[in-house]
């Protein structure tokens, strides 16, 4: 299934988009997508016979925003330097464990919305991730292929990071990764069942027409179900859990200077293999 929600910021509504592309309205069924939803076996049950027995009704999407696919979220767990590629054109030696940093659920706007650039910065930069959500607790998994079972779905994410916040000021990342706007979601989250293997989806990114990543998951240094397995080890992941698993090579910093960091006035897009496209015009904050 393709789920997602649409309308205002802070009064999203809960849909899904059907095979044949039509928005279906979710309100009669659920009251939101979110990780008591995912986790709830027998609801996302009465949602598939409902959607397959044409009960739905449709919604017209002309006009319609679409937010962020996943309400509440709890935390937002991220892997750094998790593609050999990115590694790479940054100078990094790959890592032996993953790299984990935090960036927190207010950062999440929907796909198309406006993306800020900070106040004072000169090295904001883009990052296409897949972007993996948990729908069964987690917790001391002994396996990938265990922790596959504790995942509900997959949506695209943009891991907007400040750089020179990041590296340059002292600390951990967290500053260069938590700005306002900096974590657009969806447009869809898509159920587990209809990704059967997440280490071979194509990622594309383009500013301003010109295509500047495009990779493959096949590249990440620890696959999805090592990365859900690994982190259960140090946390407890709960439904509606995200977690950003690394963005391949293509990103500015890892470009010759004059790096063509982002600026107001840019326009972002992205996209992932059957999860969707986002496109997200920059301003300054």
């Amino acid at each position: 299934m393709k789920l997602l929600r649409v309308g205002t910021a802070g009064a999203e509504r809960p849909a899904l988009l059907d095979a044949g592309g039509t928005l279906r309205d979710l309100s009669g069924l659920v009251d939101d997508i979110d990780g008591a939803l995912l986790a709830d076996d027998t609801a996302l049950g009465r949602i598939r016979a409902a959607a397959g027995a044409g009960e739905l009704p449709a919604l017209d999407a002309a006009g319609l925003r679409i937010g962020p696919p996943l309400g509440r979220i709890g935390k937002i767990v991220c892997i750094g330097l998790n593609y050999h590629d990115h590694a790479r054109e940054t100078g990094a030696e790959p890592p032996t464990e993953p790299v984990v940093f935090m960036k927190a659920p207010d950062t999440v706007v929907g796909p198309n919305d406006t993306v800020l650039v900070p106040r004072d910065s000169t090295k904001t930069d883009w990052e296409v991730e897949l972007a993996v959500v948990i729908g069964r607790t987690a917790r001391y998994l002994e396996s990938a292929e265990e922790a596959l079972a504790h995942v509900a779905g997959y949506a695209v994410a943009h891991d907007v990071s400040e750089r020179e916040f990041q590296i340059e000021r002292g600390g951990t990342w967290d500053k260069g990764k938590n700005c306002e706007t900096f974590n657009p979601l969806g447009p869809w989250l898509v159920t587990a069942d209809e990704v059967p293997d997440p280490q071979r989806l194509s990622l594309r990114l383009w500013v301003n027409g010109e295509l500047k990543q495009d990779g493959t998951t096949a590249e990440q240094i620890f696959p999805v179900g090592e990365v859900v397995r690994y982190l259960s080890r140090f946390m407890t992941l709960y439904p509606g859990d995200v977690i950003n698993t690394g963005t391949p090579a293509g990103v500015a910093m890892g470009r010759p200077e004059p790096k063509p960091y982002l600026r107001g006035g840019d326009v972002v897009e992205l996209e992932i293999e059957g999860l969707g496209r986002q496109r997200q015009e920059l301003k300054n904050a």
